[in-house]
């Protein structure tokens, strides 16, 4: 990949959802530049389209219209099984609700994107080690959800999703469901990652204090983009 080739490329992005007079145009030709190792905020009211803007960079859905490219492959060209495949090996996923399995260890939860890949066991558990101690939860392997607190939660939350060394990190609403002083240190956590580990993160917020720890932050209204705008680098 070329020093100045855009990891993430939407070049007139229409999503239409419905036909005929019930048509809803969520995206309205969208233009989007995403260069590797960027930490991107994306913002907006309820029905501007970020949320359906996240779920076409995730490949949960595909555009109407337009075109959108990974690494300059044209993912509107993909089939559902190509876009599963790109998930799964070049993208993380965080949520706002967690979605960690209650009954089951913190080791295991993180193992589970690698026991869908068919990974033995043995790198499956040093792959899952080595994530919960990027996020700061080295000694809590075998601790349940249960056992642990929110900002925990999210944290195996963001090992999971990191245990397979995906190029692309999104988070929608990660702090959404956590306190302000455990919203910061998850905040914390996703600038290191991205500093130190060069992954690109993608997050949808509506909290402007969280959108502060990004690099670029760029709001949708109405389906169409708004305003992108770089932040000074923190601590400038």
């Amino acid at each position: 990949m070329k020093k100045d080739e855009a990891l993430i490329e939407f070049q007139n992005v229409v999503k239409t959802y419905g036909q005929g007079q019930t048509a809803f145009q969520a995206l309205r030709g969208v233009d989007l530049r995403i260069m590797p190792g960027e930490f991107l905020a994306i913002m907006g009211p309820s029905g501007s389209g970020k949320s359906t803007a996240m779920n076409i960079l995730g490949c949960l859905d595909a555009p109407t219209s337009g075109e959108y490219l990974f690494q300059g492959v044209h993912v509107e060209r993909l089939d559902r099984n190509q876009r599963a495949l790109l998930r799964r090996h070049y993208l993380g996923f965080v949520f706002q609700g967690f979605n960690l399995l209650s009954r089951t260890s913190a080791q295991e939860n993180v193992e589970l994107p690698l026991l869908y890949r068919g990974e033995p066991a043995a790198q499956r558990h040093a792959a899952a080690r080595q994530a919960l101690a990027h996020v700061g939860l080295s000694g809590w392997e075998t601790h349940t959800p249960a056992e642990l607190s929110g900002g925990q939660h999210q944290r195996v939350a963001i090992a999971r999703a990191i245990v397979t060394q995906p190029m692309v990190l999104l988070a929608d609403e990660p702090t959404g469901n956590l306190d302000s002083t455990r919203s910061h240190e998850i905040m914390e956590l996703l600038v290191r990652l991205n500093r130190e580990q060069g992954i690109t993160i993608l997050m949808v917020t509506h909290e402007a204090d969280m959108s502060h720890y990004a690099k670029r932050v760029v709001h949708f209204v109405d389906g169409a983009l708004e305003s992108d705008a770089m932040r000074p680098e923190r601590g400038d």
